[in-house]
């Protein structure tokens, strides 16, 4: 990916949910990069978790707390007075939306704002990067995958509280950091929508992979609820090098980057539940298996890829790893962790093999475009 050549060395990042699986990896990445990074965010979501395993808050400041509290978010952000803001905080899981969603609704809507309303406040230039997903769009079920400028919508309170929140972000980007005022306020605002993220340290309830790892973990089956839904799977490390890439051209271009960008996998690898499962059985051995879970489920979007030809065009930004390497790395981590090893050097060490991968796809890249245009 060519980037905009500048450095993260000493910027003021802060990250909210950065206890959370995302949160976690990008803390660790930006502080590999040597930015001085505040986080934002509830305790962590489960007993074991990431941020715990990989000592994420060694090498940060951390602020537990509730992104619903508007004060509290007004006073971290007054306090920190950050150059990047990277807004992950949010109730991520669509099942746990069917049983609270009053609560997601606050958090992923009203928390985006109160983020939003205290950087307004404090009257500083900022670069802000506000973390949605890809079921913030109308799901018709069709077969190609979803542009930026699709139709938002959401069937399920979590998914329609996401395109709420991308409902929020346009309204503050008119009404309080308008693109033809930015010489005045300084604050390039976009909005990003990736995927299903697999990577390790994911413990999360009602998720996939870690469903499967603690199903194979403790020899028992995988009981699988939609083995025909068709995600865009994706390992977490890249589309948190989006959202990377997105904050360096709101820093360096100001508004002409503040919209919404995708961040998603090549079209091959949308695949669905069944498949995955399959290929982390053939990873991970030991006669793991799987069975269809029974009952009637919660309603489920069953189609659902990301076009990220924006990305790639403005920005240079593709995926590095296909879905097989993705859960290579996946399997390695749980394996490692398994073994004993130490998380925290792990983590960051795969962090370095992917930039290692995908600056060479960047070169490869690179080189055969100026090949084309010297024929």
């Amino acid at each position: 990916m060519e980037g905009v050549g500048m450095t993260w060395k000493n910027k003021r990042v802060l990250l909210t949910g950065h206890t959370g699986f995302k949160g976690s990896w990008l803390s660790l990445w930006l502080q590999k990069m040597g930015a001085e990074v505040c986080g934002l965010a509830l305790e962590p979501p489960t007993a074991v978790n990431l941020y715990m395993d990989a000592q994420v808050e060694k090498n940060m400041r951390s602020v537990l707390g509730d992104i619903r509290d508007a004060d509290l978010v007004s006073r971290t952000v007054q306090d920190f007075r950050p150059e990047v803001v990277f807004h992950l905080a949010a109730q991520p899981l669509v099942r746990a939306s069917y049983d609270d969603p009053l609560g997601t609704y606050a958090t992923n809507v009203m928390g985006t704002a109160h983020v939003l309303n205290a950087v307004r406040k404090t009257g500083k230039p900022c670069a802000i990067v506000v973390i949605t997903t890809d079921k913030c769009y109308e799901n018709r079920e069709w077969e190609w995958a979803y542009r930026e400028t699709d139709r938002l919508g959401g069937y399920d309170p979590y998914s329609n509280s996401k395109a709420c929140a991308e409902l929020v972000v346009s309204a503050y980007r008119n009404s309080f950091f308008h693109p033809a005022e930015y010489q005045k306020h300084g604050i390039a605002l976009a909005s990003v929508r990736a995927g299903n993220v697999i990577g390790g340290g994911d413990w999360a309830d009602n998720r996939l992979i870690p469903d499967i790892i603690r199903a194979y973990e403790e020899g028992r089956s995988v009981r699988i609820r939609n083995p025909h839904a068709i995600r865009p799977w994706q390992h977490v490390l890249e589309p948190l090098r989006g959202y990377i890439a997105v904050a360096e051209h709101l820093l360096e271009f100001g508004s002409a980057y503040g919209e919404a960008w995708n961040f998603g996998p090549e079209q091959s690898d949308a695949q669905p539940v069944e498949w995955i499962v399959r290929e982390l059985a053939e990873l991970w051995g030991n006669g793991a298996k799987w069975e269809l879970e029974g009952g009637i489920q919660p309603h489920e979007a069953q189609n659902l890829k990301l076009d990220y030809s924006k990305a790639l065009y403005r920005m240079g930004w593709k995926p590095a790893l296909s879905l097989k390497d993705a859960l290579k790395m996946t399997a390695d981590w749980y394996w490692a962790k398994g073994k004993g090893q130490e998380m925290h050097s792990f983590t960051i060490a795969q962090i370095s093999q992917y930039e290692s991968l995908s600056d060479k796809m960047t070169k490869t890249g690179i080189s055969c475009q100026r090949d084309e245009r010297e024929q």
